[in-house]
Formats: C-alpha cells, sequence, structure tokens
C-alpha cells in the first residue's frame, strides 16, 4: 500500500483574522498513521480548525508499514513524526520500553476511562474496536457468550482473522489466553471444533454474509455498518466481554513540537474529537458520547482485561503456538 502525504495548513490572511490563535499554537507537525485515509483526512482538518497556526504533514499506512518505515528513519538518526495514531497499544509497548515516547502529563483526558490510558501516560487510547461475534442472520443460534462457539452446532462453522494477518485478531487471541475463564483451555476447544483462519477481517465477513460459513470472530463496525446496508448479518458484544484495540496516539521523545502535538492529542480525546470518531462510524473511547447507530450504549459493553506490557513479553510465543494449533 501506497503511503499518503498531505500538507495541510492554511494561509497567513486566515491567521490575521483569528489573532488570538494566531498567537498561539503554531509551526509544522508531522503525524504518522494508519487511520483510513478519509478519517486522517477528517481528522487533520477538524485539528486544523481549532488550530490554524500549526501545518500538519500526515502520512498514512498501515502498521506494519508506518513501524518499517519509522524504524528506519531511527536508525538513520532522523525520526520524523511529532505523533503516532496507530491500531495497537502493543506496538506503542516497544517503544515506550525502548524510551522512545514522551511521556504526557499535559494532556486532557477528558472522559476517557483511566484504563484507557497507558499508567505513565506515554499513549492515549482514542477509540474502541472491539472483536466478538458477528452471524448470519438464518444461523442455527445467536450466540451470547465466547463458549458458544464450541457447541457442536458450531463445528465447523466458524471463521476468523489470522492473528499472523490481523492486528486486531492478534489482540484477541491474546486476551483469550489472558482470560483465566478462556486462556489456552478455550483456544483449543475452538479449533478442534474446527475454527477456520481467513486472512484479515474481510474475508471474514465475507464468509459470514455470503452464507458459507454461520459465525465469525470479527471486529464490531464492519458487521455493523454492512447490517445497515442490508447484509444479512448481526454482530453480539457477548456477554462474557470483548476484546479490543484503542488506536492509541503517542508522542514521539524527539518531537520538535510537543506543545502542538499535546494539543492534538487533547483533540482527539476531546468532545469534538470523540463525536469526529463516532461520526466516522467508531466506538469512542468517551462513553458519554453516543455511539454511531448499530451500536449499543457503550457501557453496556464489557471489556476483557489486557495487560499490554504482558503481552508485548508472549506475544510471539503465543502466534506460533496458535499457528502450530491451527495448523500454519
Amino acid at each position: 500500500m501506497a503511503f499518503g502525504r498531505r500538507p495541510l495548513g492554511l494561509a497567513a490572511t486566515a491567521l490575521l483574522a483569528r489573532p488570538a490563535l494566531a498567537q498561539g499554537l503554531n509551526g509544522p507537525l508531522v503525524l504518522y498513521t494508519s487511520q483510513l485515509e478519509p478519517d486522517a483526512a477528517q481528522t487533520v482538518e477538524a485539528f486544523r480548525r481549532r488550530h490554524p497556526g500549526v501545518t500538519v504533514e500526515w502520512i498514512r499506512a498501515g502498521t506494519g508499514q508506518i513501524m518499517t518505515r519509522l524504524r528506519a528513519e531511527i536508525a538513520a538518526g532522523q525520526p520524523r513524526p511529532d505523533i503516532l495514531l496507530l491500531a495497537d497499544g502493543l506496538t506503542f509497548e516497544s517503544l515506550r520500553a525502548e524510551g522512545r515516547l514522551r511521556p504526557s502529563p499535559e494532556v486532557a483526558t477528558a472522559g476517557t476511562p483511566p484504563g484507557q490510558v497507558d499508567p505513565g501516560r506515554a499513549y492515549f487510547g482514542t477509540k474502541l474496536i472491539t472483536t466478538g461475534i458477528m452471524h448470519h442472520a438464518r444461523a442455527p443460534f445467536a450466540p451470547r457468550k465466547w463458549e458458544d462457539l464450541l457447541q457442536p452446532r458450531a463445528r465447523n462453522q466458524v471463521a476468523m482473522p489470522s492473528p499472523a494477518v490481523s492486528g486486531a485478531a492478534a489482540i484477541h487471541v491474546t486476551a483469550l489466553v489472558q482470560n483465566p475463564a478462556l486462556g489456552w483451555d478455550y483456544v483449543e476447544k475452538l479449533v478442534r471444533n474446527g475454527v477456520q483462519a481467513r486472512g484479515g477481517n474481510g474475508p471474514v465477513m465475507q464468509a459470514v454474509a455470503g452464507a458459507e460459513r454461520a459465525f465469525g470472530i470479527a471486529i464490531d463496525y464492519l458487521p455493523i455498518r454492512e447490517q445497515r446496508n442490508g447484509a444479512p448479518v448481526r454482530f453480539v458484544f457477548p456477554e462474557d466481554g470483548v476484546s479490543a484495540i484503542t488506536e492509541p496516539a503517542a508522542i514521539l521523545s524527539t518531537t520538535r513540537n510537543a506543545p502542538a502535538a499535546i494539543a492534538f492529542i487533547d483533540f482527539l480525546l476531546s468532545r469534538e474529537g470523540q463525536e469526529l470518531a463516532s461520526r466516522q462510524g467508531f466506538l469512542p473511547i468517551d462513553p458519554e458520547v453516543a455511539p454511531p447507530a448499530g451500536f449499543p450504549d457503550p457501557r453496556s459493553i464489557r471489556i476483557m482485561p489486557f495487560d499490554a506490557a504482558r503481552a508485548a513479553r508472549e506475544q510471539e510465543e503465543i502466534l506460533r503456538r496458535f499457528a502450530q494449533l491451527i495448523g500454519g
């Protein structure tokens, strides 16, 4: 996937028209993000309206591509981004452990639940993208809990994204393993019941919508969005909890514009930023902000506990063991 590069700013005449803001934050800001391109453009534009003195350059690609680029820049002694806005916390855990992230107690976390903020305030969750259970409208039953996928009626009828391909799936398997009520025992039973790994979340969506499989383990917004568009699918937030990625944001320790970087994360977590995330179709990290159509009250969704530091240490072994179980 090609990198997208978009320089954004306002003309000097606009700055003169708003002297209070012109005397505030200013200068260049570089953002590396894995957001979808339309979402990244909307996010940057909304921030630009709030802080017209800041010129934002953003580069968009998948998290893996972003990290490859960043690692090369670090090796060359020239890391460019001020801010990272990427899919999951594990990426940030490794950077934090290396001292690459700037602890930012100045960030206004607004309505963000404390559990979605790194204890050292090195990175901040900005939304919830959960993994739960989708099913075809004519599935033999509607699952309520994860163990329902172990029923004989679900044998060879469950698809899931591969943890080797999908970061959300890797987080999900790790969350299952960390959950004392489920653990490796559940994962092994799921494999014995015929779960099939199918690349990313898109192929899982297609398999269930096309009635090739009755059930799927998938991220929330795909089936919820497609159900609104008429697809014969339903999404369930299991009673015993969902795993979640939070698309965290962090400021690099090498930032050249810390005030603007802090303001950018402030915006993401503000009421305005959270309402923008909801309009984009994502579950806001702030439970007081109304979710998109088709989502339940965020306060009714149970999130499985997840130790990101432990996951960063153990994920390679977890992915290796899962691949052995599933046969590749």
